[in-house]
């Protein structure tokens, strides 16, 4: 008896950041995309942490793909 095994592809995670998205402090590359009065923040994950809980009280999105930084390469 043959049995018939199927895999399911391991879910892609779509990114919306790219390298080309700058943090708008200093420069380095954006990991976290915030939405204040209808204007879009990009922040590296070094000031996106320093200004979180200021930003999070007005921000109408909070965008963060941090979790990059730490995945196997």
């Amino acid at each position: 008896m043959n049995t018939l095994s199927t895999t399911e592809p391991a879910a892609v995670l779509e990114y919306r950041l790219t390298a080309a998205d700058r943090c708008d402090s200093c420069g380095a590359q954006a990991y976290i995309a915030a939405e204040v009065n209808g204007s879009e923040l990009l922040f590296c994950a070094h000031h996106g942490r320093k200004y979180e809980d200021k930003l999070r009280s007005i921000a109408t999105t909070w965008h963060d793909e941090t979790a990059r930084l730490s995945e196997a390469v």
